[in-house]
Formats: structure tokens, sequence, C-alpha cells
């Protein structure tokens, strides 16, 4: 039962008060029809915080400050489909960038709405929400959570 690759995302929770930025996901042929942050693969080469800068402004044409993004969390995900890559996510989040988030992407995006952190939508990706939840828990320290494996860690 060996995993064909391992690949890594980074995702951003833009928090704004109470509230994050959620990105309504289409046409992408994963998790199409929910809520996710801005997120996407980390490319060969580069790292996490990197790519986690490069995506938001991709997908949200916001701008990050390397020094005001803070690695909060890194999740383990096991899909269900043999065929897919598992993955291992690393989770920042910010309080500070410049412009107003706008959606770049409408051919995989079909709508930006912000959320409050502690009532995400049904309809947000189960790693999103367990990963909400890990930040509330959390909220002064690094958590590692994992996703399809049984039982949630617990946001260590």
């Amino acid at each position: 039962m060996g995993t064909t690759k391992r690949v890594s995302v980074a995702h951003v929770f833009l928090k704004r008060g109470e509230e994050v930025l959620l990105l309504k996901r289409q046409n992408t042929g994963h998790d199409d029809g929910k809520y996710a942050l801005p997120a996407g693969r980390i490319d060969r080469g580069e790292r996490a915080d990197e790519a986690a800068i490069r995506e938001v402004y991709e997908e949200c044409g916001v701008r990050i400050e390397s020094s005001a993004l803070r690695l909060i969390g890194i999740m383990q995900i096991q899909t269900e489909e043999a065929d897919r890559d598992e993955r291992i996510d690393f989770f920042y989040m910010t309080e500070s960038w410049q412009g107003e988030p706008a959606n770049r992407e409408p051919d995989k995006c079909a709508e930006l709405r912000w959320c409050r952190i502690d009532r995400l939508p049904e309809s947000a990706s189960k790693p999103v929400k367990q990963a909400g939840d890990s930040m509330l828990r959390n909220d002064t320290g690094l958590w590692f959570d994992a996703f399809g494996y049984g039982e949630a860690s617990g946001g260590q």
C-alpha cells in the first residue's frame, strides 16, 4: 500500500478580526464546490512560506510581507483514493497584507467569502475545518494534526 508520491501544499488564513477569507473551489477536480483557504502546491526548490505568499497573490491579488506570515500548523493528510497523493500541508496565518482581496482565478474560484473562524460553513473542506479547529485550540503555538487517519491527533 505504498504511496506514489507525497506532495506539500501551503495554506493561508487571511484573518480580519474574527473572520478568515475562504475561496469556493470550482473546475479543479479536487474539492470542487467546497470552501478552502488560499493555497497551492509548493513547487520544487520553493520554501513553504514563499509558496504561501505566491499563492495568495495569484489567487487573491494581495501581497504579504514574509515578516507578517506566521506558520501556525502542519497537517498530514491521508487520501481515501489509492491513486491520489498523500500530503504534508503547512498552514500559515496573517492579519497584515497590502491590497483588497479579489477573485483573480474565476475559472477555479466561484467566489470569495469572509467567515467567522468558529463558524465555517458546512461546505468548507474537511481538512480546512479541522485546521480551523486546531487554530482555535492553539492560538499561541504551533500545532500538528492529521486528517484521514481515523481520529484527529487533537492538534498537538
